[in-house]
């Protein structure tokens, strides 16, 4: 059976991830295939607006990339994860610029790949079983996807707090952050399909699509993290110039919110926490999507084959001891020159490139 099926039928080009084994996860082949048919469907009059989905009756939407084949190939040539993360980035990129409606149907696990493939969306449709996270500092890695490009972008500083904690957002939280732009239960979802179907027969399917799932729309409950006061309280400690300085604004906070924090970012890797941190800021000012993917093709190219990657999947994800040990294992050791290295340009006949103009 095919890891992502493809149909075309009354103006709706449908894309469902079906790999449920690995909670959908994509792997190069996947991407491959769904670049093929988006470009097949951007020039086909038929074709007036994208569903992407998960197989029905499956968990997850889908929970990020091959993680393993990508360590395991880091700790040889690195050939595959690079070929990997250039496919994927083309998608990413692809889907970014992509000139008819998408809708993506984010219900479940939405995370690293997943996050990638939906953030591009104009319509991104959350479920009370959604539960987005962008979790690569503690694995090592980094929030690649355009992660550099979305999270610096969201309101006060809540994307460098969810890209440093990996911190997981549901509910009315995905509202907050600007992840999700419209809420369904899961017992709608049979309607919102036939809506979406509906709009795509259109000679306007924006408009129809804005229009139709609006009226769908059904507000979600409180938030789970971003209550009002963590909200101030990320916004004025995660605008420090640094790592070390969003530690000490902690620090100083007396609250258990701060302490949770403070706790969650002694897990991850000192290495991917000062890379994220200059993601997100070098990220902010970039002037075109296919700048900040050329820029994490960089990084993903070096960090798979470095230490704390191997390290954070043998702990997380192989061996589940959920101990890694990270080299350097403390910020103080994350010099300079080492992000220099690994944000550098790579020889130009390595360099990544996108399929179509931004």
């Amino acid at each position: 059976m095919s890891d992502v099926i493809i149909s075309a039928a009354n103006g709706l080009g449908h894309i469902t991830l079906n790999r449920p084994a690995a909670l959908h996860a994509l792997n190069t082949h996947m991407c491959a295939n769904m670049i093929q048919v988006l470009l097949a469907w951007r020039d086909d009059p038929d074709v007036h607006a994208i569903l992407l989905d998960h197989a029905q009756g499956t968990r997850g939407f889908c929970a990020g990339g091959d993680i393993r084949m990508i360590a395991e190939s880091g700790a040889s040539d690195s050939k595959a994860a690079r070929e990997f993360f250039f496919t994927e980035y083309r998608l990413n990129h692809l889907l970014f610029t992509y000139p008819k409606p998408i809708v993506a149907l984010i219900d479940g696990v939405t995370m690293g790949g997943g996050v990638g493939i939906s953030m591009p969306a104009r319509f991104r449709i959350a479920t009370e079983n959604t539960t987005y996270a962008m979790p690569e500092t503690g694995i090592g890695l980094f929030p690649d996807v355009g992660g550099g490009w979305y999270l610096p972008r969201m309101p006060e500083h809540i994307g460098i707090w969810v890209a440093l904690t990996g911190a997981r957002l549901k509910g009315a939280d995905l509202f907050i952050a600007g992840v999700a732009t419209h809420f369904m239960p899961t017992e709608i979802l049979a309607a919102a399909r036939a809506q979406i179907g509906g709009a795509a027969q259109t000679h306007d399917p924006g408009r129809a699509l804005a229009s139709g799932l609006s009226a769908l729309h059904e507000p979600y409950g409180r938030p789970k993290e971003l209550l009002p006061d963590n909200v101030d309280a990320i916004d004025r400690i995660f605008a420090a110039d640094s790592v070390e300085g969003i530690i000490a604004g902690l620090e100083s906070e007396n609250s258990d919110w701060a302490r949770a924090q403070l706790a969650t970012l002694k897990t991850k890797s000192p290495q991917a926490l000062k890379v994220t941190f200059r993601q997100m800021r070098e990220g902010a000012q970039k002037q075109s999507f296919a700048d900040e993917m050329r820029s994490e093709y960089r990084l993903a190219s070096r960090v798979a084959s470095r230490h704390d990657f191997q390290e954070g999947v043998r702990a997380l994800i192989v061996d589940k001891d959920n101990k890694p040990v990270w080299n350097p294992s403390t910020l103080d050791g994350v010099s300079d020159a080492l992000l220099d290295e690994l944000f550098a340009p790579l020889p130009s006949a390595d360099e990544w490139t996108p399929l179509v103009a931004d």
